[in-house]
């Protein structure tokens, strides 16, 4: 009975080494680096589960062994926790930190950039060309009412969806501005704001300037003066579609329609485009000064001037210095 007792035990303590050793082999190789040679990316689709996983991991070469991977993957319960998306796993990924990839939901990211001062249009326009967005634009946002930034998006999301981050954007960044306005400007609500942030957007690309070009806009609205500012009159003629093709003409000026702040008193009726955030902050903390008048400068910048002489000596050297560009074909 005492041999059979010793033989039991023998045998027991064997299984157990056995089994420590399968342990540990199979925990090497599910850690040790894996066969593949480059970077690669699978697709998994929603609702698929475990065997689509692994035989797309295992026909990209990320694992080289799938019946490991598959008791690992039941042992961490991830069969239960794969997320849908694209994953791209690194040269020689192990197949433990493939598992994680997969388990973490850890997508591919795409990004989307729409550039401060583009309209409504141009802005959707930009949306429906994005080819790893899906489904239509069903939404129709206003004019003003999409924050220009770098979006980052997984394949597959809805351009419906890019609209609505950049609505929502859009409005955090209006509340949070007009909360910190300065005190007593001329402007009755957060919309007036958000047009006036618009015609700074488009009149200027140089951030030093917004707070001082809001400045300019903020007096002559005190003062009661039209704005007559081009851009306006630009939105009117082309609907924000497209660009004008051409310089502004002086009928250009006199057309009377609901944007052309050469003929009507106060802010125009709507954004005449898509403002950035600096631009929002520039016109509900405009720079204070005494300033009434700006004309371009020929370098991107512009000169501003307090009374009306001033500004028409800096209209008659502008204009020297558009007819020099023109010679020389820069514009």
């Amino acid at each position: 009975m005492e041999r059979y007792l010793k033989w039991a035990v023998a045998i027991l303590a064997l299984s157990i080494l056995l089994a420590a050793a399968a342990v540990g082999y199979a925990f090497h190789a599910f850690t040790r680096d894996g066969p593949l040679p480059a970077a690669a990316s699978i697709d998994v689709p929603k609702g698929v589960g475990l065997d689509h996983v692994i035989r797309e991991m295992t026909q990209a070469g990320v694992i080289r062994d799938p019946a490991l991977f598959r008791i690992w993957a039941q042992i961490l319960g991830a069969d239960r926790r794969i997320k849908a998306g694209e994953y791209r796993f690194p040269a020689r990924v192990s197949q433990r930190v493939a598992l994680g990839i997969v388990i973490a939901g850890r997508t591919v990211l795409r990004r989307l950039t729409i550039p401060e001062g583009l309209t409504t249009w141009q802005t959707l326009e930009r949306i429906r060309r994005a080819a790893d967005l899906t489904g239509p634009i069903t939404l129709k946002p206003a004019e003003g009412a999409l924050m220009p930034d770098t979006y980052l998006f997984a394949r597959g999301e809805a351009r419906d969806a890019i609209v609505l981050r950049m609505q929502a954007a859009m409005t955090e960044a209006l509340d949070r501005a007009w909360a910190e306005r300065a005190p007593n400007l001329p402007l009755r609500w957060k919309g007036e704001a958000l047009v006036l942030a618009s015609i700074v957007e488009k009149e200027t690309g140089k951030p030093g300037e917004r707070a001082r070009i809001a400045g300019v806009f903020v007096n002559r609205l005190r003062r009661g003066m039209r704005l007559e500012t081009d851009p306006t009159v630009i939105y009117g003629l082309t609907g924000g579609k497209t660009s004008l093709g051409r310089r502004l003409l002086r009928k250009d000026l006199k057309t009377p329609h609901r944007w052309n702040t050469y003929v009507h008193f106060g802010l125009p009726p709507t954004p005449i485009a898509n403002p950035g955030r600096k631009a929002i902050e520039a016109a509900v903390r405009p720079l204070a000064h005494d300033e009434l008048y700006f004309v371009a400068d020929g370098t991107g910048g512009h000169v501003f001037s307090k009374t009306y002489r001033q500004h028409r000596r800096a209209l008659r050297k502008w204009r020297q210095i558009r007819r020099k560009l023109e010679r020389e074909g820069k514009r």
